[in-house]
């Protein structure tokens, strides 16, 4: 077993040799919010969808449009507004009057990476045919059902939901997302080599360093990766401890969470920290991956009672007592 483990680990030293290059690239042109990179990374690698959150001006969109420029893939941004239709974003069928016949036009959802800016600013009616097509890997025009090109992935940003003119999205379809990226403030000495960087003549640009090929070859790598009996008890007993709290002594939060996360937030648990070990460049996964990935798979699906926002307590503050109540392995 020790034998295969060290290969393993070896294997995947190997094979994710190319992320360094990636992460160095973005960091050319990206200040800080190495997390949000990782997410990112994490994401494209496991063929997770990502909801990144945070006020507008935190390099969001800079961040998704920067990865897509470190990897040679097709890459579309859509911007979300409140009158965008359906058919602006997976296409439509288009009349030809000298032929008298009908020819498809397929939308820009049709790419590998998918920027879907300002999401909660679209109607209810776009955003579920985008989470469609994310579930389903397909979209139909017409008659015709067209598969999606692979790898296909949705990064998502949006404003929070207390600014005006946005679309809250429905926990059901957020819920589709693996991972939701909270984008927080760069430091006093990031602000100052923002500053710096982005205010010269010539704007710093990424360079393409890896392909669509290595990310779909170290998504085979991760499934491999080696997960511990005593991890995925570990992963289970967390997401179980979302809707039985009392279980794990925690009867107090039992009375402050309305809906725990489902049997969906445990498959990304598990995929997630797989990714978290193969971007440390390990064969295997340890709690520590489980931890650091956590708050992000289940931040989005856990759900606070009115009780708990009486209290002031988010669903991050609910997900982080959790973690401090579950045993680690």
């Amino acid at each position: 077993m020790q034998g295969d483990v060290g290969a393993l680990n070896e294997m995947v030293r190997r094979e994710s040799a190319f992320v360094d290059g990636i992460v160095d690239e973005a960091k050319k042109v990206i200040v800080g919010q190495g997390a949000m990179i990782e997410r990112l990374l994490i994401g494209m690698m496991t063929g997770g969808h990502v909801l990144l959150e945070g006020v507008p001006g935190l390099a969001k969109t800079l961040t998704v449009r920067t990865l897509a420029q470190t990897l040679t893939a097709k890459f579309q941004r859509i911007q979300f507004t409140p009158d965008l239709l359906p058919a602006d974003l997976i296409g439509t069928m288009i009349y030809h009057q000298e032929t008298g016949e009908f020819s498809t036009k397929l939308g820009p959802i049709f790419a590998n990476l998918v920027l879907a800016d300002e999401i909660n600013r679209a109607p209810a009616k776009v955003q579920s045919a985008l989470l469609e097509a994310m579930q389903e890997g397909q979209v139909t025009i017409g008659e015709t059902t067209h598969k999606l090109d692979a790898p296909f992935l949705v990064m998502a940003t949006q404003n929070p939901v207390e600014q005006e003119g946005t679309y809250p999205l429905p926990e059901a379809q957020v819920d589709r997302f693996m991972l939701m990226v909270r984008v927080g403030y760069p430091t006093r000495e990031e602000e100052l080599l923002i500053l710096d960087r982005m205010t010269g003549l010539s704007l710093p640009e990424a360079a393409p360093v890896s392909g669509v090929d290595q990310i779909l070859r170290a998504r085979e790598v991760i499934e491999q990766i080696y997960l511990d009996d005593r991890i995925k008890q570990y992963i289970v007993n967390l997401v179980i401890a979302t809707r039985d709290p009392a279980a794990f002594g925690a009867g107090a939060l039992s009375d402050l969470i309305q809906y725990g996360a489902s049997p969906r937030a445990t498959i990304f648990l598990a995929k997630a920290a797989r990714a978290h070990a193969f971007l440390r460049h390990r064969g295997y996964v340890i709690p520590e991956d489980v931890k650091a990935i956590g708050l992000d798979v289940l931040r989005h699906r856990v759900i606070p009672t009115y009780e708990a926002e009486a209290e002031d307590l988010t669903s991050e503050d609910l997900v982080r007592r959790l973690f401090e109540l579950v045993e680690v392995p």
